[in-house]
């Protein structure tokens, strides 16, 4: 008999006397382990097979099972793009570890990186096999990963947006369009691979004023992640950057922004933006199905401390078309091959 499991295990072995043993036919009866009827587990995989079975072939289904196993037992490890405080990343990646482990009954690792490129290239070469993308690095890695898929993302992701910050020192003030008076100032991106801190604020400041912006500022900068850019615009460093919106959000909410030193003077258009996206070879290596456990156990995902940690209201449903945006602007400033 054969069953099926739908999780990985380790090979366990379950004798199981059913009365006077008789030999399974083709064996010799001189040559039979009299351990009556034997169940076999590895991994997706359980067989029964009794009444007896060959000394000879034992071994042999030992260690092919073991060998199932193992490979059935190879952790699933994601990470994501280092878009915020380290900390921070890290107590909320780890928490999604545990619950999806709970959740697949299976073995699901958190590694961080320190770059955008890092986590591109980790998904790119089967090191991680699931990440938390922003636009623009998800669609490289999909482009690095045939068959890879954009499965989920949060509700605020499908209509994101960067708010342009400014020490208030400039005297700047929100407007409804990206204020002209910017042009002259420093500034600071984020990473050089983000999409809300990067892409989309190159983007509006090469259509609002038709320049690079290294021809608009006074001096352009790199902070490589949304906190340190509000630190950096709020310290004076630098008097204008652009931020993710919820990390804007989630910081002024935690007090670490004080609204006398740096404030929002425009909010752009939304756009597309993060999401989990997973390699296409995983149902392969996890099994048939895998792919699909996973997106529901990530939909499923209703933890209020989970959430907050992103901080999104609910995963909804994500496909790789829904960021065919962010590439056309990616390849119009020059981010991406044409």
């Amino acid at each position: 008999m054969v069953t099926a499991c739908s999780r990985p295990g380790p090979v366990v072995i379950l004798p199981q006397r059913v009365g006077s043993p008789t030999p399974f036919p083709g064996a010799p009866v001189g040559n039979a382990a009299p351990l009556g009827r034997i169940r076999i587990r590895a991994g997706a995989t359980s067989i029964l097979w009794g009444p007896m079975i060959s000394r000879r072939l034992m071994p042999i289904l030992l260690t092919l099972f073991a060998l199932h196993g193992a490979a059935w037992a190879k952790p699933f490890v994601f990470t994501a793009v280092p878009d915020d405080d380290q900390t921070r990343l890290q107590q909320r990646f780890d928490g999604v570890a545990r619950y999806l482990s709970a959740a697949l009954s299976a073995e699901v690792k958190y590694i961080p990186v320190k770059t955008y490129e890092a986590s591109v290239s980790a998904f790119k070469n089967d090191q991680v096999q699931m990440a938390w993308f922003g636009g623009l690095s998800g669609v490289q890695a999909r482009a690095g990963v045939p068959g890879s898929r954009a499965i989920v993302q949060g509700d605020e992701d499908r209509e994101f947006v960067t708010y342009f910050i400014a020490n208030t020192s400039t005297g700047l003030q929100e407007e409804k369009d990206l204020p002209a008076g910017v042009a002259g100032k420093t500034f600071t991106f984020g990473a050089k691979g983000s999409t809300s801190g990067r892409l989309m604020p190159e983007f509006h400041v090469r259509r609002r004023f038709g320049k690079a912006p290294e021809e608009v500022f006074a001096r352009v900068g790199f902070s490589g992640d949304h906190s340190k850019t509000i630190a950096l615009v709020q310290s004076g460093a630098y008097q204008v950057g652009a931020v993710n919106f919820t990390v804007w959000d989630l910081e002024l909410k935690e007090g670490k922004i004080d609204p006398a030193k740096v404030r929002v003077i425009w909010k752009t258009p939304p756009y597309p933006d993060y999401q989990f996206t997973v390699r296409g070879d995983v149902d392969a290596a996890y099994g048939a199905g895998f792919t699909e456990r996973l997106t529901k156990a990530l939909l499923a995902m209703h933890d209020p401390a989970l959430l907050a940690a992103f901080p999104r209201r609910r995963m909804v449903p994500a496909r790789n078309s829904d960021f065919q945006p962010i590439e056309d602007v990616a390849k119009s400033i020059g981010l991406m091959d044409p």
